[in-house]
């Protein structure tokens, strides 16, 4: 596995990922699997960008108080928050309900990705790996079209799926099965050497990152306080990354299709 960067001191290596796009399914996953990653590169000089294809407007515990109607623009307004908490001044949302990505048109997603992604000139995607970190269908789909539009692009950007390592989920297996977020054995992992980029947060760059996490408070202020600041601080506090497989984008490829193109909105 490559050297962890810590507290972002490895500006070069940063600054080599040129213009970052981060392709999400639901306002937050940016911020889980990535805050660390954005806020390094938008200090090293680099252009980042989100993408966010629902509103997440069902993701609550409790509809009755939080119907769509309420929940979306209220997660709207985190999405902004916690970007702007990273420094993240560019974002495009994808027309899709929450939920229902996986029955969404795949080959308009991934044109509408591939959009993005031309327009802005990516060096470097970001997104969810084939088992979508959760195991969630709308992060497995999402990352699908990413990956396939990221193969489809005029400049083919270098393409990382985030992940967690063996020796993370093994460290975190007492809180796994008393938080299980994951399930009780937390996520599928890979081994150090499958890593490709790797950052590890302390001090002020943890705080950056739990700043933007802090903002999506519909959906982290519960389990903050279910794992308690110190335990959820070393919980987010690294972020993985593995080069997607050469073939992987063969292999989900999506029909053609047209699209009418992802909303930008800052």
């Amino acid at each position: 596995m490559p050297r962890l960067l810590r507290n972002f001191d490895s500006v070069p290596a940063v600054r080599r990922l040129g213009t970052v796009v981060g392709v999400w399914a639901h306002p937050d996953d940016e911020a889980y699997l990535s805050a660390g990653l954005m806020a390094a590169a938008v200090d090293a000089g680099n252009h980042v960008v989100c993408v966010t294809a629902t509103r997440g407007e069902h993701g609550t515990s409790d509809p009755a108080r939080w119907p769509p109607r309420r929940l979306a623009p209220a997660r709207e307004r985190e999405l902004y928050a916690s970007l702007a908490a990273l420094g993240v001044h560019q974002h495009f949302w994808l027309p899709y309900e929450d939920g229902c990505c996986t029955t969404a048109d795949s080959a308009e997603a991934t044109r509408m990705v591939q959009q993005v992604l031309d327009d802005v000139r990516a060096d470097t995607v970001v997104t969810f790996g084939p088992d979508g970190m959760t195991g969630h269908p709308d992060h497995i789909a999402v990352g699908r079209w990413a990956t396939v539009a990221a193969g489809r692009a005029r400049r083919r950007p270098r393409l990382l799926h985030a992940a967690k390592t063996i020796a993370w989920r093994e460290s975190h297996t007492d809180l796994h099965r008393r938080v299980p977020v994951f399930g009780p054995d937390g996520p599928q992992a890979v081994e150090p050497s499958e890593v490709a980029f790797a950052l590890r947060l302390c001090g002020a760059a943890l705080d950056r990152k739990m700043t933007a996490l802090i903002a999506h408070a519909s959906q982290t202020a519960d389990l903050m306080k279910a794992m308690g600041d110190a335990a959820y601080r070393g919980w987010v506090a690294d972020e993985y990354f593995v080069e997607a497989p050469p073939d992987w984008t063969a292999a989900n490829g999506d029909g053609e299709g047209a699209a009418a193109g992802a909303r930008e909105v800052r």
